[in-house]
């Protein structure tokens, strides 16, 4: 019993975890490249990367909270233009080589030690300097707050505030792809996705709706990267092709072009593997499976779950079968 409650203690943490909202912030961005678009973007690590290091390079350089999320932004949307312009009319198996690639640019750029005084290297930057005006935005008071078993300090490092800012971007970023996608605009996005040529027969710029929704994605992607920074540190390595591949999961574990499929997938992504881990930890002895070998196994098992997922239901846990039709 006292296993089992700690069980759920622990996936009550890890589902509200930081982490786990900027991953779902990625995954939005994500599915609005494919899931809507249908762009097969395997490069979002690298919109993390910039998004991240350049809120944390302009607060470290003595710019304001505000000015250096502004910067943030901008630094993902050129990002997106500047790998849109050449590669936005290939498709398929040629977009994602290029965005991998770019993303690995990004990442090996970032640990060149001569960028050391600016991006820390290979080490990345570890200062509490870049949360010390986002703490000082904080409404709540000093001290730690209960709430439904967790306890964590009001505003800090590892703190309610920081989940509350987290989690109201993930609100606010799923209320506007809603809202992107019952428009008019969103439309056009679905309609690239499923027969470009014909969107394009009847006067659509499809070039341009595409370098859209790959700079408003990425910009999402941007914010995952300041949230994955706020506890204080970033570090190219964080944020590589792994991460890319994480989100690709979460993603089609929750369903492309849907609006709650990154959410849930994310939380379920988690959830999973901190089952694995808890339930073998627990219950299988360390002459079996040490630690590290746990932590392997619960990739085989979600790698064989997603691969079923695949499989018998393409579409996701929340997908629907009719929004498949990927002219990628």
């Amino acid at each position: 019993m006292d296993f089992l409650i700690s069980l759920l203690q622990s996936i009550l943490q890890t589902a509200l975890s930081p982490v786990t909202a900027a991953f779902v912030l990625a995954a939005i961005g994500l599915n609005i490249h494919f899931g809507f678009t249908g762009l097969m973007n395997m490069g979002q690590a690298g919109f993390m990367l910039v998004g991240g290091y350049g809120f944390v390079i302009s607060v470290m350089n003595g710019l304001g909270f505000f000015p250096a999320i502004l910067i943030s932004m901008l630094a993902s949307a050129a990002f997106a233009l500047l790998l849109g312009i050449p590669t936005l009319k290939l498709r398929g198996d040629y977009l994602a080589i290029v965005t991998i690639g770019a993303a690995e640019i990004i990442r090996m750029t970032a640990r060149l030690a001569n960028l050391t005084p600016i991006t820390g290297g290979p080490s990345g930057i570890q200062s509490p300097k870049f949360r010390e005006e986002f703490n000082a935005l904080s409404p709540l008071p000093e001290g730690r707050t209960s709430f439904l078993s967790l306890d964590y300090v009001n505003t800090g490092v590892d703190d309610w505030w920081s989940r509350i800012v987290a989690w109201g971007l993930v609100a606010l970023f799923l209320l506007v792809t809603w809202l992107l996608m019952r428009s008019p605009w969103g439309r056009v996005l679905k309609g690239i996705r499923e027969d470009e040529d014909a969107v394009r027969s009847l006067g659509k710029n499809t070039f341009s709706y595409k370098m859209q929704a790959l700079m408003i994605g990425g910009v999402m992607g941007g914010f995952g990267g300041i949230i994955m920074a706020f506890p204080a540190a970033i570090n190219p390595d964080g944020m590589g092709r792994a991460t890319t591949f994480n989100l690709w999961m979460i993603m089609l574990l929750g369903g492309a072009a849907t609006i709650l499929g990154p959410l849930l997938g994310s939380i379920l992504f988690f959830v999973v593997r901190l089952v694995i881990t808890s339930v073998a930890s627990e219950f299988v002895p360390d002459s079996v499976l040490n630690a590290q070998q746990t932590e392997i196994v619960s990739w085989i098992l979600i790698g064989l779950m997603l691969m079923l997922l695949v499989i018998f239901r393409p579409q996701g846990i929340l997908g629907n079968k009719k929004e498949l039709s990927f002219n990628v």
